[in-house]
This record gives C-alpha cells, structure tokens and sequence, in this order.
C-alpha cells in the first residue's frame, strides 16, 4: 500500500516534496495578487483604512518613546490620526539614484517571469493569456513566449511549453494582451517602462513569418523594430548600449542567435525526476531539435533589435569576446550552466555583465514551477533573473523587496557597471541586530482556528550564498501568559503576537543582502504552518521603528501589520 500511495503522491503536481524547504514554498497566485515584481508597496484601500494596532503593541510604542499615550490611543479601536500616520510611514525608502533610467540597460535589473503563460504546474498546468497580464501587474517588465507552430491553422502560432499535457494559447492572444497592457499603462502611469519579451521561437520559417506579421498588426508603433539611434552616433560607432530612458514604454523582443555548435541547455539529468518527467522531457527535448535546425528567419532576427540571445558554447564570452558574436549579445543560460562558473568566474562573469545583458533560467527540471534562488545571480550583475511566477514563494519575495517602490527596473551597484570590478563585498562586516516587538492581525487559512503559538522566523540572504543556506534566527513561540510588565492587561489575542526580542547576524557588507520575515506557528503534531511573509532588501530598509505590511502567501494584500527595528553596526 504505501510503494501505491507513493507512486499516485508523484503523480500530483501538488504533492509536497522533501526537497524543497517548506519555507521557500509558496501558493499559486491568481488574480488578487499584488506582489513578486515590486508593487505590493504601493498604496491601496488596505494601507489607507483597514491596517489597526494591537494593544499591546500601542503601549510598546508608548513606553518606547516612538509616540505619545494620547498618540497611540491606547484604549481607541480605531487608530489616531498620529498612529495612522505612523502606520502609513514606508519601512523602506529606495533612493532615487536606484530609478534613474538615464543608464544603459545592461544597468539595470530587470523584473522577469520564466514561463509566463503557465498556471502552477509545468508538466500538467494550464496555459493561460491572462497570465501575462497579472505578470505584468504586480511588477514584471520581461515575460517570457513559448511559440511553437500549431497544427490546426498554421498561420496562427501558438504559445504552450511543449509538453503533450500542457494546454496551449493562441501567440495573437498574447499580443493582444502585451498590447492593451502598454496602451492602459500609457494612459495611467506617468513613466511607464518598456516591456521586453524573450521570445524562444519553436516556429518553421512559415511560423516566424506569421510572428512577424502578427506582432507587427498588433503592436504597430508600439514595437521596437529598428535601433532608436541613427547611424554615426556613440550607440553604432562604439557599441554603446541604448538607455533605459530611450526605450520608453515601447515593446522590446529579445530573439535567439544560434552560435555555431551550440548544444541544448535543458540540463536534462537529474535524480530528482520520476520516471513520467523523464519520459515527458525527452520527448520535449526531441520536438525542440526538430524545430529548430530551420534557424531564425532574417525577418524575425532583425527584431532583436538591442538583444541577441545565445547559448554559449565555451568560455570565451567572459574570458576574453564572444566567438561569432551577433551585434549586442544577451547570454541566455541556465542556473545550473551558470553556477559551475561560480565563484571562481564570478568577478569576469560580472565585469562581462556590465556590457551585455545576461538571462539566467531555472533548470529545465523545474518542472513543478519551483524556483531558481536570484540572490547569488544578481550578485554578478545578471540582469534578468527569469522566476516561475506561478507561485509566491521565497524567490518571488525576494524578487518583490528588490523591485519594491520601482517600475521592474532597478540600478545596479556602481561595482556591477560599466567601469566596475565586479566585486559586491566591501571589505567590511556588519552587523545587523532586528529588534522584534509585535504583529497585529495575523493572517489564518480558511478552517483553521486560532489556537497558535506564532513566531517570526528570519533568513538573511546574500550573494555569497551559492547553495542557498542563508543563516537564520527565529523568535520564541508566543503563548498566552500573564504579562506583568508595562501592560497589566491578559495577553493580546494569539493573532497579535507580542515578542520583544532582538535577533542578531554578522555578514560581508553588501549592497545586495536581503531579510525574508516569516510568521509561523509552532504546531506540536505537524509541520509549522506559515501564514504571513516580507522581504526587505537591506539598503532599503527605514531607520527607526516601523511597521511592514505582511504579505500572504498567495501575494495577496493582508491586514497583517510587523512591527521592527533594523539597526546596522560597523564591525
């Protein structure tokens, strides 16, 4: 019995699966999310009228000097305007320097989704062209299309993933969708960015002529079809990547470039797949070799217009120039591929990044939507980090605290431009000390009562962390008890955990490092369920008190209110 149910577990793409950190899981967004490419900051009718304090944590504010007891209101149900205020201040303030889109593009991070189209699940999962729009939505800015040729109507591509049980959209629909997204954020946002599309062309040339054909009907003046720049300018005579500020809100393709020998990057193997995902892989790698040894047809390439994208073949594209190189290369290429360069190649990999647009994509084995780790990537300047969006876990988080209060475009660090040595670490450690007082309102699943003992977990994140072990600390349990302090009241509720504790980490100074705050609960029978989750990036984060809007893990907005204090120490 246990070898059937162990068989009929593999076969459910929801199953839960030991090698992935309970931690880093998150559940499948839908249409009320908000978060994972930078705008769950922004303000809604939530941050306006329905975020409350807790009692307790009203009083901490009192006894700590942060306001006044007339201020907080500590016998008011609804907020003071003082504590409204206070509860509407941001816990991060992002410098303007990190907007400017007066650099480069190879200058900026860009928010990115792998595998768009898909809902949830790779191998079993629906392909959906509303997809693209919520992508988009919570913050993306590179999305990604699947296009293969369709066998009912050859003048209508199609976008799917390839495997036989994945359903498909039509490529029109798509654009479509790309199309009423730019011209709605033209009406609605002062400076909206450009929206590039990494097309990974699975067509005949019959099938790249109707792409062409159909992008230009439907995206017309929107599409960025030839170089912004005439000839004779810095950008043709010395190679000078277009800036970011050039672009506008115009549609941006990336197209492939395939190299001389170049080999198929799917990192087929690995002991972690069943034998059903073995069997759908190859027959997905099979189909891919049959598609693409037509190459990509000149109508199509001229597209590519600031991005070529190749697979590389050897070292030589950060070792010294890229062999065989197309006009403004884009090295496409696998977490896995990338990692075996790091981190002796880190620095080269960098410095080479400062010039060239790089996408790294999650291993081809991924095929649950789980999730590549960014950090380390963009430690060495990878522009585009492409994460399965299909789900708001730990990536998506950190994806939100990079991008959060920006337009999916963020600066890089000085050491990862044009000119830098491509070393992040200044030389310093620093120690962080987070003090926790509280939360209000913590978030619980439908069905589930509120018995829980809640504590905050932490993880801090950085670069130098290639096998994603990022150390961590956690708060005590919160249990109901008699306080005897301050309060002199019955403990608040067990949704408005009071801790007052400080959590410390000592760690290479780094304008890369990240803080993922989690809310769980200390179950006695069971795994600790998580309820409510942030991120902050480190340079971000606001001096003094300050609450965070927790998020759920669908990346939904929640009532759920952190209070914390980030104090920094030169070691």
């Amino acid at each position: 019995m246990s070898e059937l149910l162990s068989g009929i577990s593999k076969l459910n793409p929801f199953s839960k699966r030991s090698d992935v950190d309970d931690e880093d899981k998150g559940e499948a967004i839908d249409e009320q999310t908000v978060a994972g490419g930078g705008h769950a900051s922004r303000q809604s009718a939530i941050t306006k009228n329905q975020l409350k304090v807790s009692r307790a944590l009203k009083s901490f504010l009192a006894k700590e000097g942060v306001l006044s007891k007339d201020e907080v209101g500590v016998d008011q149900d609804e907020p003071t305007s003082a504590l409204r205020e206070f509860l509407d201040r941001p816990h991060i303030h992002v410098p303007a320097e990190v907007l400017d889109r007066g650099r480069p593009l190879p200058d900026y991070f860009i928010s990115s989704s792998h595998n768009t189209y898909l809902m949830a699940h790779q191998l079993f999962g629906e392909s959906h062209a509303s997809a693209y729009e919520t992508a988009l939505y919570t913050g993306s800015r590179c999305v990604e299309i699947d296009a293969w040729d369709n066998d009912d109507n050859k003048d209508e591509p199609k976008v799917t993933h390839g495997y036989t049980l994945v359903s498909n959209i039509p490529f029109r629909k798509v654009c479509e969708v790309l199309r009423d997204v730019v011209d709605k954020e033209a009406r609605e946002e002062r400076n909206a960015a450009p929206i590039i599309i990494s097309l990974e062309n699975h067509c005949g040339g019959h099938g790249q002529l109707r792409m062409v054909q159909i992008m230009r009907e439907i995206f017309q003046d929107r599409l960025l079809s030839k170089a912004i720049r005439e000839k004779g300018t810095r950008e043709q005579e010395g190679g000078e990547h277009v800036t970011l500020a050039e672009l506008g809100n115009q549609v941006v393709l990336i197209i492939e470039y395939h190299l001389p020998n170049e080999e198929d990057s799917d990192d087929s193997s690995d002991s972690s797949e069943d034998e059903e995902q073995r069997k759908a892989h190859e027959q997905y790698r099979e189909k891919k070799k049959a598609v693409n040894a037509g190459g990509i047809i000149p109508e199509l390439a001229e597209l590519g217009v600031y991005a070529q994208s190749v697979k590389p073949v050897n070292n030589s594209w950060y070792e010294s120039v890229l062999e065989n190189a197309p006009h403004h290369h884009l090295i496409n290429v696998s977490e896995t591929a990338l990692k075996s360069h790091m981190p002796v190649g880190s620095s080269k990999i960098a410095v080479h990044n400062s010039k060239h647009l790089m996408r790294v994509f999650p291993k081809g084995t991924r095929i649950s939507s789980r999730n590549l780790a960014p950090v380390p990537f963009w430690g060495i300047g990878a522009q585009i980090c492409a994460l399965n969006c299909q789900t708001f876990g730990a990536a998506s988080q950190l994806n939100e605290a990079l991008f959060s209060g920006s337009g999916g475009y963020v600066l890089k660090p000085a050491p990862l431009r044009l000119g830098g040595n491509g070393v992040l670490n200044t030389g310093r450690r620093t120690r962080l000390r987070l003090h926790v007082a509280g939360a209000t309102d913590v978030p619980l699943p439908q069905g589930r009562d509120d018995e829980i003992k809640p504590y905050l977990t932490c993880t801090l994140v950085h670069p130098n962390d290639l096998n994603n072990l990022p150390q961590k600390r956690k708060t005590q349990p919160y249990k109901s008890h008699k306080l005897t302090g301050f309060l002199h009241k019955e403990n608040p509720a067990p949704t408005d955990p009071f801790w007052d504790e400080v959590l410390e980490w000592e760690y290479d100074d780094n304008e890369l490092v990240f803080l993922r705050l989690l809310i769980k609960s200390d179950d006695s029978f069971s795994r600790n369920p998580l309820f409510a989750v942030a991120a902050v990036r480190l340079m971000y984060a606001a001096p003094g008190w300050n609450f965070i809007r927790m998020l759920d893990l669908k990346g939904h907005e929640t009532t759920c209110t952190l209070l914390v204090k980030l104090e920094f120490q030169d070691l």
